[in-house]
Protein backbone atom coordinates (compact mmCIF):
# COMPACT_ATOMS: atom_id res chain seq x y z
CA UNK A 1 0.00 0.00 0.00
CA UNK A 2 3.17 2.41 0.77
CA UNK A 3 4.50 2.17 -2.35
CA UNK A 4 0.61 2.31 -4.13
CA UNK A 5 0.59 5.74 -2.15
CA UNK A 6 4.30 7.24 -2.85
CA UNK A 7 3.55 6.28 -6.74
CA UNK A 8 0.57 8.11 -6.76
CA UNK A 9 2.26 11.22 -4.84
CA UNK A 10 4.72 10.98 -7.24
CA UNK A 11 2.70 11.08 -10.15
CA UNK A 12 0.38 14.03 -8.77
CA UNK A 13 3.56 16.18 -8.03
CA UNK A 14 4.65 15.39 -11.78
CA UNK A 15 1.15 16.65 -12.95
CA UNK A 16 1.46 19.79 -10.81
CA UNK A 17 4.85 20.52 -12.55
CA UNK A 18 2.79 19.94 -16.37
CA UNK A 19 -0.38 21.97 -15.49
CA UNK A 20 2.40 25.36 -15.17
CA UNK A 21 4.47 23.75 -18.48
CA UNK A 22 4.08 26.17 -21.42
CA UNK A 23 3.92 23.03 -23.83
CA UNK A 24 1.11 21.51 -21.91
CA UNK A 25 -0.93 24.92 -21.77
CA UNK A 26 -0.63 25.34 -25.42
CA UNK A 27 -1.80 21.72 -26.40
CA UNK A 28 -5.73 21.48 -25.43
CA UNK A 29 -6.35 18.54 -25.67
CA UNK A 30 -3.32 17.46 -23.27
CA UNK A 31 -4.05 19.90 -20.81
CA UNK A 32 -7.69 18.48 -20.36
CA UNK A 33 -6.53 15.59 -20.09
CA UNK A 34 -3.83 16.22 -17.17
CA UNK A 35 -6.14 18.24 -15.74
CA UNK A 36 -8.50 15.12 -15.19
CA UNK A 37 -5.70 13.08 -14.04
CA UNK A 38 -4.18 15.80 -11.26
CA UNK A 39 -8.21 16.00 -10.14
CA UNK A 40 -8.51 12.55 -9.32
CA UNK A 41 -5.09 12.18 -7.92
CA UNK A 42 -5.68 14.73 -5.69
CA UNK A 43 -7.28 13.95 -2.86
CA UNK A 44 -5.71 10.94 -2.17
CA UNK A 45 -2.16 12.30 -2.97
CA UNK A 46 -2.66 15.75 -0.60
CA UNK A 47 -3.61 13.37 2.75
CA UNK A 48 -0.28 11.48 2.05
CA UNK A 49 1.52 14.32 1.70
CA UNK A 50 -0.30 15.68 5.16
CA UNK A 51 0.16 12.31 6.48
CA UNK A 52 4.24 12.55 5.80
CA UNK A 53 4.42 15.85 7.18
CA UNK A 54 2.32 14.18 10.55
CA UNK A 55 5.12 11.68 10.37
CA UNK A 56 8.05 14.42 10.25
CA UNK A 57 6.50 16.52 13.45
CA UNK A 58 5.71 13.27 15.28
CA UNK A 59 9.64 12.02 15.08
CA UNK A 60 10.11 16.50 15.72
CA UNK A 61 8.10 16.16 18.99
CA UNK A 62 9.39 12.06 20.25
CA UNK A 63 13.30 14.03 20.38
CA UNK A 64 11.83 16.86 22.35
CA UNK A 65 10.16 14.16 25.00
CA UNK A 66 13.73 12.84 26.24
CA UNK A 67 15.09 16.62 26.52
CA UNK A 68 16.09 17.98 30.17
CA UNK A 69 13.56 20.50 30.10
CA UNK A 70 10.22 19.39 31.90
CA UNK A 71 7.71 21.80 30.68
CA UNK A 72 9.05 21.30 27.10
CA UNK A 73 8.54 17.38 27.98
CA UNK A 74 5.60 17.91 29.30
CA UNK A 75 4.38 20.19 26.36
CA UNK A 76 5.98 17.48 23.39
CA UNK A 77 4.55 14.49 25.33
CA UNK A 78 0.61 16.46 24.96
CA UNK A 79 1.70 17.12 21.27
CA UNK A 80 3.04 14.02 20.28
CA UNK A 81 -0.38 12.30 21.60
CA UNK A 82 -2.33 14.85 19.20
CA UNK A 83 -0.59 13.96 16.01
CA UNK A 84 -0.15 10.70 16.36
CA UNK A 85 -4.43 10.23 17.05
CA UNK A 86 -4.38 12.76 13.89
CA UNK A 87 -1.78 10.35 12.02
CA UNK A 88 -3.89 7.78 12.93
CA UNK A 89 -7.29 9.01 11.26
CA UNK A 90 -5.22 10.12 8.18
CA UNK A 91 -3.80 6.78 7.74
CA UNK A 92 -7.57 5.35 8.56
CA UNK A 93 -8.85 7.48 5.16
CA UNK A 94 -6.31 6.50 3.05
CA UNK A 95 -6.60 2.84 3.70
CA UNK A 96 -10.67 3.39 2.86
CA UNK A 97 -9.49 5.45 -0.31
CA UNK A 98 -6.98 2.79 -1.60
CA UNK A 99 -9.41 -0.03 -1.21
CA UNK A 100 -9.58 -1.21 -5.31
CA UNK A 101 -5.91 -0.53 -5.69
CA UNK A 102 -4.85 2.14 -9.01
CA UNK A 103 -8.77 2.86 -9.44
CA UNK A 104 -10.10 3.64 -6.03
CA UNK A 105 -10.24 7.26 -7.28
CA UNK A 106 -11.91 6.89 -10.29
CA UNK A 107 -14.85 9.28 -10.44
CA UNK A 108 -16.32 7.95 -13.50
CA UNK A 109 -17.61 4.27 -13.85
CA UNK A 110 -20.54 1.90 -16.11
CA UNK A 111 -22.96 -0.01 -14.69
CA UNK A 112 -24.64 -2.87 -16.06
CA UNK A 113 -27.77 -4.81 -14.15
CA UNK A 114 -28.91 -8.28 -16.29
CA UNK A 115 -32.22 -9.66 -15.69
CA UNK A 116 -31.39 -13.67 -14.63
CA UNK A 117 -33.39 -16.96 -14.00
CA UNK A 118 -37.08 -15.28 -13.34
CA UNK A 119 -38.39 -15.01 -16.60
CA UNK A 120 -40.74 -11.49 -16.12
CA UNK A 121 -39.96 -11.26 -12.11
CA UNK A 122 -36.31 -11.05 -12.97
CA UNK A 123 -36.66 -8.45 -15.16
CA UNK A 124 -38.79 -6.83 -12.72
CA UNK A 125 -36.13 -7.06 -10.21
CA UNK A 126 -33.25 -5.68 -12.66
CA UNK A 127 -35.58 -2.67 -12.78
CA UNK A 128 -36.13 -2.47 -8.78
CA UNK A 129 -31.91 -2.66 -8.15
CA UNK A 130 -31.63 0.39 -11.23
CA UNK A 131 -34.06 2.05 -8.74
CA UNK A 132 -31.53 1.26 -6.37
CA UNK A 133 -28.67 2.62 -7.89
CA UNK A 134 -30.31 5.57 -9.65
CA UNK A 135 -31.70 6.78 -5.79
CA UNK A 136 -28.56 6.16 -4.39
CA UNK A 137 -26.55 7.91 -6.90
CA UNK A 138 -29.14 10.93 -6.16
CA UNK A 139 -28.50 10.50 -2.97
CA UNK A 140 -24.23 11.24 -3.56
CA UNK A 141 -25.05 13.62 -5.95
CA UNK A 142 -23.68 12.45 -8.77
CA UNK A 143 -24.82 12.03 -12.36
CA UNK A 144 -26.40 9.75 -13.88
CA UNK A 145 -26.62 8.74 -17.72
CA UNK A 146 -28.58 5.39 -19.30
CA UNK A 147 -26.34 4.67 -22.18
CA UNK A 148 -28.75 1.33 -23.29
CA UNK A 149 -31.61 -0.71 -22.32
CA UNK A 150 -33.82 -3.77 -23.17
CA UNK A 151 -37.50 -2.81 -21.62
CA UNK A 152 -40.00 -5.43 -21.37
CA UNK A 153 -43.58 -5.09 -21.60
CA UNK A 154 -44.31 -4.91 -18.11
CA UNK A 155 -41.52 -2.43 -17.81
CA UNK A 156 -38.88 -4.61 -16.61
CA UNK A 157 -35.37 -4.67 -18.37
CA UNK A 158 -33.64 -7.37 -19.41
CA UNK A 159 -30.47 -5.49 -19.55
CA UNK A 160 -29.86 -1.75 -18.76
CA UNK A 161 -26.66 0.10 -18.87
CA UNK A 162 -25.98 3.04 -17.05
CA UNK A 163 -23.20 5.91 -17.07
CA UNK A 164 -22.51 7.17 -12.97
CA UNK A 165 -19.85 10.32 -12.34
CA UNK A 166 -18.74 11.75 -9.05
CA UNK A 167 -16.68 11.73 -6.13
CA UNK A 168 -15.94 8.24 -5.05
CA UNK A 169 -18.40 6.83 -7.36
CA UNK A 170 -15.69 3.56 -8.15
CA UNK A 171 -14.55 2.90 -4.94
CA UNK A 172 -18.04 2.66 -3.01
CA UNK A 173 -19.94 0.64 -6.02
CA UNK A 174 -17.12 -1.34 -7.31
CA UNK A 175 -18.20 -4.39 -4.61
CA UNK A 176 -21.56 -4.86 -6.12
CA UNK A 177 -20.46 -6.61 -9.38
CA UNK A 178 -21.70 -10.41 -8.89
CA UNK A 179 -25.17 -11.99 -8.67
CA UNK A 180 -27.87 -10.34 -6.58
CA UNK A 181 -30.94 -12.51 -5.60
CA UNK A 182 -34.44 -11.49 -4.41
CA UNK A 183 -36.92 -13.80 -3.12
CA UNK A 184 -40.69 -12.46 -2.79
CA UNK A 185 -44.31 -12.57 -3.87
CA UNK A 186 -44.12 -11.19 -7.62
CA UNK A 187 -46.34 -8.99 -9.05
CA UNK A 188 -47.06 -11.44 -11.35
CA UNK A 189 -48.14 -14.43 -8.83
CA UNK A 190 -51.89 -14.56 -8.46
CA UNK A 191 -51.33 -17.66 -5.78
CA UNK A 192 -49.60 -15.31 -3.17
CA UNK A 193 -46.38 -18.02 -3.67
CA UNK A 194 -42.66 -16.83 -3.38
CA UNK A 195 -40.35 -16.72 -6.13
CA UNK A 196 -36.87 -16.58 -6.01
CA UNK A 197 -35.23 -14.55 -9.20
CA UNK A 198 -31.39 -13.25 -9.60
CA UNK A 199 -29.75 -10.36 -11.96
CA UNK A 200 -25.82 -9.87 -12.24
CA UNK A 201 -24.29 -6.24 -11.63
CA UNK A 202 -21.59 -5.63 -13.83
CA UNK A 203 -19.57 -2.26 -12.09
CA UNK A 204 -16.89 -0.96 -15.05
CA UNK A 205 -13.96 1.57 -13.93
CA UNK A 206 -14.61 4.07 -17.18
CA UNK A 207 -11.15 4.43 -18.53
CA UNK A 208 -9.83 8.12 -20.04
CA UNK A 209 -9.64 8.97 -23.69
CA UNK A 210 -6.04 8.22 -23.17
CA UNK A 211 -6.08 4.99 -21.43
CA UNK A 212 -8.12 2.97 -24.23
CA UNK A 213 -7.80 4.53 -27.87
CA UNK A 214 -9.76 2.98 -30.50
CA UNK A 215 -9.43 3.47 -34.14
CA UNK A 216 -11.81 2.89 -37.16
CA UNK A 217 -10.38 -0.28 -37.67
CA UNK A 218 -10.55 -1.52 -34.14
CA UNK A 219 -14.22 -2.08 -34.52
CA UNK A 220 -16.71 -3.74 -36.72
CA UNK A 221 -19.94 -0.88 -36.94
CA UNK A 222 -23.54 -2.13 -37.60
CA UNK A 223 -26.54 -0.03 -38.11
CA UNK A 224 -30.33 -1.09 -37.32
CA UNK A 225 -33.49 -0.06 -36.24
CA UNK A 226 -34.17 0.61 -33.26
CA UNK A 227 -36.90 -1.84 -30.86
CA UNK A 228 -39.42 -1.41 -28.03
CA UNK A 229 -40.61 -3.99 -25.97
CA UNK A 230 -42.62 -6.29 -28.06
CA UNK A 231 -39.67 -6.02 -30.86
CA UNK A 232 -41.54 -3.82 -33.09
CA UNK A 233 -39.09 -1.41 -34.79
CA UNK A 234 -40.00 2.02 -32.84
CA UNK A 235 -38.01 4.66 -35.37
CA UNK A 236 -38.58 4.98 -39.36
CA UNK A 237 -34.67 5.76 -39.62
CA UNK A 238 -31.75 3.17 -38.32
CA UNK A 239 -30.16 5.02 -35.89
CA UNK A 240 -29.55 2.23 -33.45
CA UNK A 241 -25.55 0.99 -33.49
CA UNK A 242 -23.68 -2.13 -32.53
CA UNK A 243 -20.25 -2.42 -32.42
CA UNK A 244 -17.73 -4.80 -32.06
CA UNK A 245 -14.22 -5.43 -31.29
CA UNK A 246 -12.06 -7.20 -33.63
CA UNK A 247 -9.44 -8.09 -30.90
CA UNK A 248 -11.52 -8.76 -27.81
CA UNK A 249 -15.13 -9.80 -29.28
CA UNK A 250 -16.72 -7.64 -27.34
CA UNK A 251 -20.34 -6.19 -28.59
CA UNK A 252 -21.93 -3.10 -27.10
CA UNK A 253 -25.04 -1.53 -28.66
CA UNK A 254 -26.73 1.59 -27.94
CA UNK A 255 -30.57 2.54 -29.60
CA UNK A 256 -31.58 4.67 -26.66
CA UNK A 257 -31.04 8.19 -28.18
CA UNK A 258 -33.25 8.99 -32.02
CA UNK A 259 -29.59 10.40 -33.13
CA UNK A 260 -28.08 7.77 -34.72
CA UNK A 261 -24.68 10.33 -33.41
CA UNK A 262 -25.79 10.27 -30.01
CA UNK A 263 -26.12 6.30 -30.18
CA UNK A 264 -22.74 5.70 -31.70
CA UNK A 265 -20.96 8.22 -28.51
CA UNK A 266 -22.57 6.10 -25.86
CA UNK A 267 -21.83 2.84 -27.61
CA UNK A 268 -17.96 3.88 -28.22
CA UNK A 269 -18.21 5.03 -24.32
CA UNK A 270 -19.29 1.72 -23.22
CA UNK A 271 -16.93 -0.24 -25.58
CA UNK A 272 -14.04 1.48 -23.81
CA UNK A 273 -14.68 0.62 -20.78
CA UNK A 274 -15.47 -2.92 -21.00
CA UNK A 275 -12.43 -3.29 -23.26
CA UNK A 276 -10.46 -1.70 -19.90
CA UNK A 277 -12.33 -4.19 -17.77
CA UNK A 278 -11.05 -6.48 -19.36
CA UNK A 279 -7.55 -5.53 -19.30
CA UNK A 280 -7.83 -4.75 -15.73
CA UNK A 281 -9.34 -8.39 -14.69
CA UNK A 282 -6.59 -9.87 -16.97
CA UNK A 283 -4.14 -8.09 -14.84
CA UNK A 284 -5.22 -9.04 -11.69
CA UNK A 285 -5.10 -12.47 -12.46
CA UNK A 286 -1.59 -12.12 -13.79
CA UNK A 287 -0.89 -10.30 -10.44
CA UNK A 288 -2.49 -13.25 -8.37
CA UNK A 289 -1.17 -16.02 -10.28
CA UNK A 290 2.31 -14.63 -9.70
CA UNK A 291 2.00 -14.26 -5.70
CA UNK A 292 -0.16 -17.18 -6.20
CA UNK A 293 -2.54 -15.29 -4.01
CA UNK A 294 -5.67 -17.02 -2.31
CA UNK A 295 -7.84 -14.37 -2.17
CA UNK A 296 -11.18 -13.89 -4.17
CA UNK A 297 -11.31 -14.27 -7.71
CA UNK A 298 -13.83 -11.31 -7.89
CA UNK A 299 -15.88 -13.83 -10.07
CA UNK A 300 -19.10 -11.70 -11.43
CA UNK A 301 -21.01 -15.33 -10.49
CA UNK A 302 -20.32 -15.16 -7.03
CA UNK A 303 -23.73 -13.94 -5.16
CA UNK A 304 -23.10 -10.92 -3.54
CA UNK A 305 -26.22 -9.88 -1.98
CA UNK A 306 -29.85 -11.64 -1.29
CA UNK A 307 -32.97 -9.63 -0.72
CA UNK A 308 -36.01 -11.06 1.01
CA UNK A 309 -39.13 -9.70 1.07
CA UNK A 310 -41.69 -11.04 3.62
Amino acid sequence: MRKLLEDNLRRFEELERLLVDPAVLADGYRLSAVAREHGSLARMARKYRRFKELNAQICEAAEMVHGDDLEMRELAESELLQLKAAREKLWEDLLDMTIGGEDANRTRCIVEIRAGTGGNEAALFARDLFEMYKHFAEDQGWKIEILNASATELGGFKDISFGLEGEGVFRMLQFESGGHRVQRVPETEAMGRVHTSAATVAVMAEPEDIEVELGADDYREDIFHASGPGGQHVNKTASAIRLTHYETGIVVQCQDEKSQHKNRAKALRELKARIFDRKREEETRKRADERKSKIGSGDRSQRIRTYNFP
